[in-house]
């Protein structure tokens, strides 16, 4: 299992990402994911850099493998574009991008007055999106005509030796299925252990599974759950929620029904090793092969970065390790 570290653009500034990259390496994380918003969940967090500006950025600071976590390639960019910026973040990291996909949230794809579609047409537009960037990355002139999109004499030039694999983002037994069908890997957010089982079970056994949580080291225990509930309540949103709602206003409304206790519930928080394992162990026995894990609050003098990379160099890591 790989254990990995989880760039929230959300909450960090581009030079921070960079920072928090070269110190993950160091740390002795083996990975990155990234995360690919137009807004924030909320003006808390107060961030969403440009993730492909970012990728470049990165590939030059630390040799770590890299995956989107994760990219929606069917409304506010369309396919081809993302084909162009994946093959060319699969050359800067040579062969070590992932393009993590998922449907989307109307938070990030709704800003070019798109209409919001059904679940039922984001997973179809999803593996339409898919076929386009497959294609493309053959290198070959493409001309696609489909029931969503349309590409006419395109040519990517720029190319990977191999094509950047697609990790597919599944929530529900309908996009686990596509997951597995046309997926080269798979990513959640949870220790979702039937969801896998049905990637698996879809097409997808023996590819890689991903996952990846939120965690709030910090001196003082109670210090850091008061961080953790004021920049991510949202996490605590339930169902589809997080996919319909249109603007970080809105989850700040919703996010005031996430109580302070159930963010303690939650999360990993504070200096106990025991419950920084505690939180990995159920990906670890829900069978995915690489996990991540994001610090809230690097701003923070009581959550600052250097003592959690610390912290999970000389403590934790070792200790999920064995």
């Amino acid at each position: 299992m790989k254990i990995g570290y989880f760039l929230s653009s959300e909450e960090y500034t581009p030079a921070e990402l960079l920072d928090q990259a070269r110190r993950a390496e160091q740390a002795g994380f083996e990975a990155l994911w990234i995360s690919d918003h137009f807004h924030p969940w909320n003006d808390e967090q107060g961030q969403s850099p440009f993730v492909w500006s970012m990728i470049g950025a990165i590939a030059q600071v630390c040799s770590l493998p890299l995956t989107t976590a994760v990219t929606c390639p069917t409304t506010r960019i369309h396919p081809v574009i993302t084909a162009q910026a994946a093959a060319t973040s699969s050359v800067l990291l040579d062969g070590r991008f992932r393009l993590g996909v998922g449907t989307g949230e109307a938070l990030n794809e709704h800003v070019t007055g798109a209409r919001w579609p059904s679940i039922h047409q984001r997973l179809e537009q999803l593996e339409e999106a898919v076929e386009v960037m497959r294609r493309l990355w053959t290198g070959e002139f493409v001309t696609f005509h489909g029931k969503h999109y349309t590409v006419e004499n395109a040519r990517i030039y720029t190319l990977p030796d191999q094509p950047p694999p697609v990790y597919v983002s599944a929530f529900g037994p309908n996009a686990v299925e596509l997951a597995g069908r046309i997926g080269d890997g798979f990513i959640s957010t949870s220790p979702d252990r039937e969801g896998l089982a049905g990637f698996r079970a879809a097409g997808g056994a023996g590819k890689p599974a991903q996952a990846g949580y939120k965690v709030c080291w910090g001196r003082d225990p109670e210090r850091a759950i008061d961080t953790a509930h004021r920049l991510w309540a949202n996490s605590g949103v339930p169902g589809e929620l997080s996919q319909v709602l249109p603007s970080p206003k809105h989850f700040e409304q919703v996010s005031e029904l996430v109580t302070r206790e159930m963010t303690r519930d939650a999360i990993a928080y504070g200096p106990d090793v025991e419950r920084h394992v505690a939180a990995f162990r159920p990906f670890a026995q829900a069978g995915f092969d690489e996990v991540y894990l994001s610090q809230i609050g690097g701003r923070d003098a009581n959550s600052d970065l250097a003592g959690f990379f610390d912290f999970y160099r000389d403590e934790v890591l070792p200790v999920l390790r064995a």
